[in-house]
């Protein structure tokens, strides 16, 4: 079976921890011997998550003030090598030396008409007073947004409608390489009117990008793994329900957050429409179970209603 596995990007670098090599590291070798165990008997694709990496490289960026911010597209291609080279490493430690894994840069097109270029919503980068913030808006153009108390900077975060290396990747996966792509929602570019792609200041949900490739790859089943053990109904509430199963027309009756849930959702929900496959959605020391159906939760087009956990 074909397999893409989606890590959230707070799976590498958690809630509350340093952002230092070590613990990136450390997270990384954890989330490895999951991986390690999928690839036994399974083709196996990765796609990650790079919210917290661009973040850390936002904050060193603004420290040196001699020079224009580096592009977000430049910054997010420096994380995916950062994080694809770490991978790389740490799963080449514990499966055969002869089973091959690659990196990818994986530029993603978006376009630039999406109505989301007209209301970026996406928070990237360091907090600001709201003087700087003032400043910020009024120098280099950015859009603000209030954070508690500060400021950040919001972009775009449209649609990905193709990816520029969905062939190299399907030659590699059908070859049996262990393929790591489409990293942090791959890097947003889009065709100028001569036809050239260009970066584009933006940042592509990783959700709906890792869909884009496991519809692309023709995998069998897409897994998205976050910090949560499943999706839950009225989540937060005293109302909230975990989700064992779901058809996609039940779940999407459903609200979920737009920014965390709501993509993982609609990204499930479209994969398993198009492509007859499975989806699912839990954690990451789950994974072993998720494929084998005791963890997570399940989106499929041969099950009825939605299923609460006992």
């Amino acid at each position: 079976m074909r397999v893409v596995v989606a890590l959230g990007g707070n799976a590498l670098l958690r809630r509350g921890q340093e952002l230092n090599a070590e613990n990136q590291r450390h997270n990384i070798r954890v989330a490895v011997n999951q991986l390690a165990q999928v690839h036994q008997d399974h083709q196996l694709v990765i796609a990650h998550g790079n919210g917290p990496q661009v973040g850390l490289l936002a904050l060193m960026d603004a420290a040196y003030t001699s020079v224009e911010p580096y592009p977000l597209d430049v910054l997010g291609a420096e994380t995916v090598g950062m994080i694809g080279y770490l991978i790389e490493q740490e799963l080449g430690n514990i499966i055969p030396f002869e089973d091959h894994i690659v990196t990818i840069l994986t530029q993603i097109v978006v376009d630039p008409g999406d109505p989301a270029f007209d209301q970026p919503t996406k928070p990237v980068g360091p907090v600001y007073s709201r003087e700087a913030a003032g400043q910020l808006e009024r120098e280099k153009g950015w859009a603000m947004a209030p954070e508690g108390a500060h400021f950040r900077r919001v972009v775009p975060s449209p649609l990905p409608r193709q990816i520029i290396e969905i062939e190299a990747i399907r030659m590699l996966v059908e070859q049996g390489v262990i393929v790591i792509c489409a990293g942090g929602g791959g890097i947003p570019c889009a065709y100028d009117d001569g036809g050239k792609l260009y970066g584009v200041e933006a940042v592509i949900d990783k959700d709906l990008a890792s869909g884009l490739l496991a519809r692309g790859v023709a995998a069998d089943a897409l897994v998205m793994l976050t910090d949560v053990p499943c999706v839950y109904a009225d989540f937060g509430t005293k109302r909230q329900r975990a989700i064992r199963s779901a058809h996609p027309d039940a779940i999407e009756k459903l609200s979920f957050a737009a920014g965390s849930m709501g993509p993982k959702v609609e990204g499930a929900c479209r994969f398993v429409r198009e492509t007859g496959g499975w989806c699912a959605i839990g954690q990451l020391s789950d994974l072993v179970g998720i494929m084998e159906g005791r963890c997570g939760t399940l989106i499929a087009g041969d099950l009825k209603g939605i299923r609460f956990v006992d």
